[in-house]
């Protein structure tokens, strides 16, 4: 299973990217013996010029644009559902086995998400009731992402 991190924004170079480009580094290390292939990141342009849902939809053209063709979409969201980690874990590896190929977060940007790209997602999560800035959001998924390679790989990392 391939897993690609969509996101609207470029992280500039500073401790976020050195996080994490670390998660991305460890989770494709330690899931290939588990099946998992790949964990990329793939940042779209943000659409400063525009605004409300003229700005969301640009944004969704361009992150719709980056999805793998027939992903799974994973859509981060205030609306969505909180899990643990351990239920995180199970459901990816729950996708991974029944042959999902490619598995897509993605993360919109400062303004949310369009209700049409949300509307597209099979999943949507969040961490949390509290709101997070999009740069911030995709080092903790990645983190999230690494935690749960581990979880299901049986590593001392997480420990519930």
């Amino acid at each position: 299973m391939r897993i690609e991190i969509c996101a609207v924004g470029r992280l500039r170079a500073g401790p976020e990217k050195t996080l994490l480009d670390d998660y991305l580094s460890r989770t494709n290390a330690a899931g290939r013996s588990l099946g998992f292939s790949s964990l990329s990141l793939v940042e779209v342009e943000e659409k400063r010029r525009l605004e409300g849902e003229n700005l969301k939809n640009a944004e969704a053209t361009l992150l719709k644009a980056a999805v793998p063709r027939g992903a799974l979409l994973v859509a981060l969201d205030e609306r969505g559902r909180t899990e643990g980690s351990e239920a995180f874990a199970a459901r990816i590896g729950r996708w991974r086995d029944e042959g999902v190929s490619d598995l897509a977060f993605i993360i919109g940007g400062a303004d949310g998400l369009s209700p049409g790209l949300r509307n597209e997602a099979r999943h949507l999560i969040a961490f949390g009731p509290m709101t997070w800035p999009h740069m911030l959001v995709r080092v903790m998924l990645a983190e999230q992402l690494y935690r749960a390679v581990s979880i299901l790989a049986g590593h001392p990392y997480h420990r519930a």
